[in-house]
């Protein structure tokens, strides 16, 4: 991480960002510029493709976002110079603007990713929760299933990658319970913020006070096949990414890696105020997190992982901390 942020940009690997900017071959023409950032060797690669219609398409690359813009605004600016037409001036332009980093919408996006607290010369723009201040729990990644293993070598506390294949209760919304499905789906951004876990990494809380069986929030991704999961889990692992996945029934499992919701930083405890339920709504089914006891705000949602027992080998350590903590989840 440490190389991958600056003070004013974060720069998070499979960014990508279309920019519409002067063409450097045409005078008083605009082109469209692709933006990426990719890793090579440990370090950001910045790369920036000029895509011009009846031109080949042109790839530049540096190792900052200024270093590549700048093999682009110099010809912009000698073509535009030898044209007569506004001068531009190249080192008023920040790399990090053009690279889409500093959008207002953007930012908002990149500081909500799970790591980023760990930047420490980057200068927040919408602030940290005072949670997000407390010193690191076990894991830096984000959650109790998301510590990938090239760090278990050092640490041997840490978990490996873990999907939460939970099952709660079966059934369908109908009357009272559509409609207050359809409230939580309006409303279930002001129900919880993320911050830093008391348990472990990043988790879930209540922004506000919930009361007993309330639907607080939806467990949302990619809705795959058994046999699919199994092959994800595995390139997501030699991948050192953390699996965020969760069990429907035999058949299907939701994963919600790549295109999942905040519910996935939802840690695990031996006593918890929520429960996991298997819906069906409209013909699909949802898994739904509601609260099994009232919850005061500011309180860390949780729920109970019910992960099958396994041999001391494999064993999870539990850091929950609850009176009745089973000291293992599984």
């Amino acid at each position: 991480m440490n190389t991958f942020h600056n003070k004013t940009a974060i720069f998070p690997i499979g960014y990508h960002a279309n920019r519409i900017y002067w063409s450097m071959r045409q005078s008083n023409r605009r082109c469209k510029y692709m933006c990426y950032i990719e890793e090579q060797k440990g370090q950001p690669l910045f790369k920036v493709k000029a895509v011009e219609k009846g031109y080949d398409d042109l790839i530049v690359t540096g190792a900052t976002p200024k270093a590549v813009w700048d093999q682009i605004l110099e010809p912009v600016s000698q073509m535009r110079s030898s044209s007569g037409t506004l001068k531009l001036f190249p080192v008023y332009l920040k790399g990090e603007d053009l690279f889409g980093l500093t959008t207002s919408a953007v930012i908002r996006i990149i500081e909500s990713l799970p790591g980023v607290e760990s930047c420490e010369r980057y200068t927040f723009h919408y602030g940290r929760n005072p949670l997000m201040e407390w010193p690191l729990a076990f894991n830096p990644s984000g959650s109790a299933r998301s510590e990938p293993k090239a760090s278990q070598a050092k640490r041997p506390n840490l978990l490996t990658s873990i999907a939460p294949r939970c099952q709660g209760t079966v059934g369908s919304i109908v009357g009272p319970k559509s409609s207050q499905y359809r409230r939580m789906k309006a409303e279930w951004k002001t129900n919880v913020y993320l911050a830093r876990s008391r348990i472990q990494g990043l988790g879930l809380y209540a922004a506000r006070d919930i009361e007993k069986c309330t639907m607080v929030i939806e467990y949302i991704g990619t809705i795959i096949r058994s046999e699919v999961a199994n092959r994800k889990e595995r390139l997501y692992e030699s991948q050192n990414r953390g699996v965020y996945m969760f069990r429907i029934d035999n058949d299907y499992v939701i994963d919600a890696t790549i295109t999942g919701g905040p519910a996935r930083y939802i840690n695990h405890s031996c006593s918890p105020n929520c429960i996991t339920e298997v819906v069906t709504v409209e013909k699909e089914n949802k898994i739904i997190i509601s609260s099994c006891r009232r919850i005061q705000r500011g309180e860390e949602l949780s729920y109970d992982y019910k992960f099958d027992l396994e041999d001391d080998q494999h064993k999870i350590p539990c850091h929950c901390g609850a009176v009745n903590c089973r000291k293992w989840m599984n």
